[in-house]
């Protein structure tokens, strides 16, 4: 079974929007692993416009699952991991202006940087994975930089779904079975939903972990936090 990490940056979201300790970080944490999930991502970057550095440290107890921190590996988020030590630690090449994540890692052209700071997560005990396009070139790049697993980035998978079109899957099994003979593991995550999961997961050899934030937390306004975590789980078997 594919594992579930919800992200949980939408509900920090929500809470800065007002001020204020509500809706709850960490209880909403402790809520979504009690009612399954698997996993707890966040992702907090400089500005904390979602998640905060205190957050961080606040969730550190309290995620008994797995813990995955998602970031651009700038010298604060990389002292904040290496306190922390969660179990997984996904490397992304954000801007710091960016919205949302939009792009994975060029491997090639930062193999040297990728290289030491993945050297530095792992001599500590914290698992590495690398945010990736799904390029065939780009996925031999990362196993060069000694990650344990990549993420595949699937806006583009879920863009071509939602218009009908199946064979945007192609890419993404191409990736997986090379990241497979390689040795790397694989996660995915950005878009996925209710509606696309069942279809890719069928499709993706060895998939490890899904990471979802955006479209669970926004089902669950309609359906209920723990109803969707739990449509996801079957989805997932």
């Amino acid at each position: 079974m594919t594992k579930l990490s919800v992200n949980i940056n939408k509900i920090a979201t929500l809470r800065n929007s007002r001020g204020g300790d509500v809706p709850n970080v960490v209880q909403f944490a402790r809520d979504v692993q009690k009612f399954g999930a698997q996993g707890v991502t966040i992702h907090p970057r400089p500005d904390e416009r979602h998640i905060r550095y205190q957050d961080v440290y606040d969730l550190k107890s309290e995620v008994y699952t797995e813990f995955n921190i998602e970031g651009n590996p700038i010298r604060q988020f990389v002292d904040m991991v290496l306190d922390i030590k969660p179990t997984q630690v996904t490397l992304v090449p954000d801007a710091e202006d960016a919205i949302t994540s939009n792009a994975g890692w060029d491997t090639i052209k930062h193999k040297d940087f990728l290289v030491d700071i993945i050297k530095e997560f792992k001599q500590n005990g914290i698992r590495t994975s690398i945010f990736v396009d799904p390029v065939l070139k780009q996925i031999e790049g990362a196993k060069v930089t000694g990650t344990d697993r990549i993420e595949l980035y699937t806006e583009a998978f879920a863009k071509d779904y939602d218009l009908g079109n199946e064979m945007g899957i192609k890419p993404y099994v191409e990736c997986a079975v090379l990241a497979s003979a390689l040795g790397l593991g694989i996660n995915a995550g950005h878009d996925l939903s209710l509606d696309n999961i069942k279809f890719f997961k069928q499709n993706i050899p060895d998939l490890l972990e899904v990471s979802i934030g955006h479209a669970l937390i926004s089902e669950s306004l309609y359906l209920g936090i723990e109803n969707v975590i739990n449509m996801y789980l079957r989805q997932l078997k």
